[in-house]
Parts: structure tokens; C-alpha cells; sequence
């Protein structure tokens, strides 16, 4: 009767490999770029904006810094003023800013005006603009095609 209890040579690991210490990495890379496709195609559309019809110069495009988001001012075809997309009345604005940034004088303020908005209301809002102690400011124009 020749029955096998296991008492032979490799102790009964016959078949059995060591374990394997690497760390696989190509799920970890797979994850990674599906989540850098995701947000490729949806970080434009999280930047929103008012719908102006800006006018169209031949100016140079603005160079930002990277590092400082800008203060936007908007002025609709109506008149309508709004301050990083919330409207606002003329009277308040120069308030509204300083509550805003607080401090912050020398931020960029960008003013997108609908070119159909006329000159002397233009003029108003870069008053209160300036009321409020901000000296940095752009006028935000398409280029001309």
C-alpha cells in the first residue's frame, strides 16, 4: 500500500509558487487617464459667462496671470451691470467690490461691455470702478476676424 502523506522531500508544497512582491500598476494607470479625459472635457464647462456681443478690435490678447483669477464686471446690451455673474445696481457697485475683495486694490478687474451699451454707460461703471480704489482694470474685446 504506497499512500503519499505529504512526508516527502518539499514538505507538501508540490505546485505551489513563491509570492509575487510587485505592485501592478496598470490599473492605477488606467484609472488615472480615464479621470484625466473626464476632466479635459468638463472643465470647459464649468467656466461660465454672461452672453454680451463683445466689439471686435484688432488689439493683442491680454496676458493673465496664472495665478490670480480676475474680477469680472459685465454690462448686458440693457444696461444691466453684474459682478462675477451676479447683477447688481450702478450705486452699489463700488460697495460690492470692496466686500468681494476686501483689500485687494491691485487685482485685475475685467470689464466685458456689450458694444451695443453706450459710451457714457461704460463710463459710469469704470467710475464706480474706480471709486472703489481699483486701478488695474481691462476692457475685454473679440478679436477681428
Amino acid at each position: 500500500m504506497g499512500a503519499n502523506l505529504g512526508s516527502g522531500g518539499n514538505g507538501g508544497r508540490r505546485g505551489r509558487r513563491a509570492l509575487n512582491a510587485e505592485i501592478n500598476v496598470t490599473p492605477f494607470v488606467d484609472v488615472m487617464l480615464v479621470l484625466l479625459i473626464v476632466f479635459m472635457v468638463t472643465a470647459p464647462l464649468l467656466i461660465r459667462g454672461e452672453e454680451v456681443n463683445l466689439p471686435r478690435t484688432t488689439s493683442a490678447p491680454l496676458k493673465s496671470e496664472a495665478n490670480d483669477a480676475p474680477l469680472t464686471l459685465w454690462v448686458r446690451a440693457d444696461g444691466t451691470v453684474l459682478v462675477q455673474q451676479t447683477e447688481i445696481q450702478t450705486e452699489d457697485l463700488a460697495a460690492q467690490l470692496t466686500a468681494v475683495v476686501g483689500e485687494g486694490y491691485d487685482k485685475q478687474v475685467y470689464l466685458y461691455a456689450d458694444q451695443d451699451v453706450p459710451y457714457g454707460r461704460v463710463m459710469e461703471v469704470t467710475a464706480e470702478v474706480r471709486r472703489a480704489g481699483y486701478t488695474r482694470m481691462s476692457f475685454i474685446t473679440e478679436q477681428k476676424r
